[in-house]
C-alpha cells in the first residue's frame, strides 16, 4: 500500500509536552507507511512553533481556534486527501509495526468501516486503559463500557480477547483507523458534542449504512489518558452525561426513546447523588446542567433521527449500570453474551 493512502492525523491543542514525549516515535514507527499530519487547534502555547521544526517529517495544519475533537477534525480532514485516515491523540504511544496489522484487517474486509487498536495503559502496559480497552459497546440506556474496562474498572491483558469475534459496537476515537469515504459519507463527527462520545455517535451512523466497526487486537497503543481533559473533571463528567443522552436522542426511534428516557434520567440522577455523598458536588452540578442542556435541546436532536433505527447489532440488552453496581459483574468477560444482539 503506498504511504499516501495512509493519513495519520493528530489532533493538537496546547499539547507541546506530549508533542515532544510521543511525536518522535509516531514518526519512527509509522512513516514509512503513512503521511503524519498534526492539526493544531488554535494552541496557546508554543506547539505551533516546535512543530515547525518537525518539517518534512510531518505536515502542520494551522485551525484559527479551539474546535473541540469533533470541530477540528472535521476541519483537518476536509483538508487531507486519503484512502485511510488514524485519528491519533497526542497522549499516545505507538508501539512498532503497530499500523500494520489494522491496515491488513482493513483491506481484507471492505465492509469494515471504522478499527480500533488495543488501548493499553502507558503508566503500566499489560493493563487495559480507559478510553477504548480492546473495543467499545452501549448498553440499552446507552452507557458505554468496553471489552476490559466497565466503568472505571479496568482488566489486565491476558490474552482473554483474541480469539473472540472481533466485531464490536465503537471503536476509541483516542486511535482510530476509519475510511476516508465512510467518514465523509457518514457526515463525520457531530460537532455539537464538542468531544468525548462523537465516536460513538459516529459508529453508529457507520453501522446504520451497513459498515462494520472491528477491534485488532494484534496491535497495541499505550494511552496515557486524560491529556486534555483529566477523569476527576467536572466539565468531562458534563460532556459524558450530556452527550450519551444526545447519542440516544439521535440514534433510536421516538417510541423507543421516549420509553428508555425516564429510565436512564432515573440512573443519572441516582449517580448524581452517589457524587453528592461522596464530596464531589461540582460532579453533582455537571449532571444536572447536562440535562438541563440536554432537554434544551432535545427537539434539536430529533430532527437527526430520520434514519433512526434499533436494529443495530451489539448493543447490551441489559442495564450495565445494574450489572456492575448491583450483581457486581466488574469484567466484560463475566457479562452473559447472550445479551448482545
Amino acid at each position: 500500500m503506498d504511504r499516501n493512502d495512509v493519513a495519520i492525523v493528530i489532533l493538537n491543542w496546547n499539547g507541546k509536552h506530549y508533542l515532544q514525549k510521543f511525536l518522535p516515535v509516531v514518526i519512527e514507527n509509522s512513516k514509512k507507511h503513512a503521511r503524519i499530519i498534526v492539526a493544531d487547534n488554535g494552541s496557546t502555547d508554543d506547539s505551533v512553533d516546535y512543530l515547525e521544526g518537525y518539517k518534512p517529517d510531518i505536515e502542520l495544519l494551522k485551525l484559527a481556534e479551539n474546535y473541540g475533537y469533533a470541530g477540528g477534525y472535521n476541519k483537518a480532514l476536509t483538508m487531507v486527501e486519503a484512502k485511510y485516515y488514524v485519528l491519533l491523540n497526542s497522549d499516545i504511544e505507538v508501539s512498532k509495526n503497530w499500523l500494520t496489522p489494522v491496515l491488513e484487517l482493513m483491506e481484507k474486509d471492505e465492509q469494515v468501516g471504522a478499527c480500533q487498536p488495543k488501548i493499553m495503559q502507558y503508566s503500566d502496559r499489560e493493563m487495559f486503559e480507559y478510553a477504548g480497552a480492546a473495543g467499545g459497546f452501549i448498553d440499552f440506556l446507552g452507557y458505554p463500557f468496553c471489552r476490559g474496562r466497565i466503568f472505571n474498572t479496568l482488566e489486565r491483558d491476558n490474552g482473554q480477547f483474541d480469539t473472540i469475534d472481533n466485531e464490536i459496537f465503537w471503536a476509541s476515537g483516542a486511535c482510530m483507523l476509519i475510511r476516508a469515504d465512510a467518514f465523509h459519507e457518514a457526515g463525520g463527527f457531530d460537532e455539537k458534542f464538542f468531544a468525548h462520545m462523537e465516536e460513538i455517535d459516529l459508529c453508529w451512523r457507520l453501522k446504520l449504512k451497513g459498515k462494520k466497526v472491528v477491534s485488532c487486537t494484534g496491535s497495541r497503543v499505550y494511552h496515557v489518558g486524560g491529556g486534555t481533559l483529566p477523569k476527576t473533571n467536572p466539565r468531562k463528567t458534563y460532556y459524558n452525561f450530556r452527550n450519551s443522552l444526545w447519542v440516544l436522542a439521535k440514534n433510536l426511534p421516538a417510541g423507543k426513546f421516549y420509553m428508555l428516557l425516564p429510565l436512564r434520567l432515573l440512573l443519572d440522577d441516582i449517580a448524581a447523588f452517589k457524587f453528592l455523598i461522596n464530596g464531589s458536588f461540582k460532579d453533582t452540578i455537571a449532571v444536572k446542567k447536562a440535562h438541563i442542556v440536554f432537554f434544551s435541546k432535545l427537539f434539536l436532536m430529533r430532527k437527526y433521527s430520520k434514519n433512526a433505527n434499533e436494529s443495530v447489532t451489539l448493543v447490551y440488552r441489559r442495564s450495565i449500570v445494574w450489572d456492575y453496581f448491583v450483581r457486581k459483574i466488574q469484567s466484560y468477560s463475566n457479562l452473559p453474551v447472550e445479551k448482545f444482539s
